[in-house]
């Protein structure tokens, strides 16, 4: 029955487009943060393709305490009050990745949901309400997301190893 649901929510409800890398512009609006601002020697980029998708890659290093790369686009508080769903469109490289909510600017915590990539297009889907709130990478006994504001979106690499990523991103929006 939840899956019957589920793909009736995905298949009903109008999109709300979080971001397109169609155009090179929208790059515009999105930063990277790595583990540099800890001392950390961590490398992320993020360009666009002539395909229409964007390009987050790097190397990640663990030296000077470092671990992490990330790639954040600030929101501005919108009401998401009926969606249920982020799904992100990409093209993975086989490794871990996290998807990343703040739900205010000034919360210091991030709402967190883990998603494995393969090495092909696909579509994840996160329900939003199974978000958990973590800091540092230490989760917090407060609440899920409760799904009502949007502030900060995130993607972040971290498993606690040296390797490199390319992750290619096509779209995220929420259903």
């Amino acid at each position: 029955m939840w899956i019957l649901l589920t793909l009736y929510i995905l298949l009903t409800s109008d999109p709300m487009v979080i971001s397109s890398f169609a155009e090179a512009e929208e790059l515009d609006s999105w930063y990277i943060v790595d583990d540099g601002v800890m001392g950390g020697l961590s490398q992320g980029y993020l360009n666009h393709t002539a395909q229409g998708y964007a390009t987050y890659s790097g190397d990640i290093s663990l030296d000077n305490n470092g671990g992490f790369s990330s790639i954040r686009k600030t929101i501005r508080g919108q009401d998401i009050s009926g969606y249920t769903y982020a799904i992100l469109k990409v093209n993975g490289d086989g490794k871990k990745y996290q998807f990343r909510i703040k739900s205010s600017r000034r919360d210091y915590h991030s709402y967190v949901y883990d998603f494995q990539t393969t090495e092909g297009w696909e579509e994840i889907v996160i329900p939003l309400t199974e978000m958990k709130p973590q800091f540092r990478g230490r989760r917090l006994g407060i609440p899920k997301y409760d799904a009502t504001t949007l502030s900060e979106i995130a993607i972040l690499i971290g498993n606690k190893k040296v390797e490199s990523f390319s992750l290619k991103i096509q779209e995220i929006i929420l259903k």
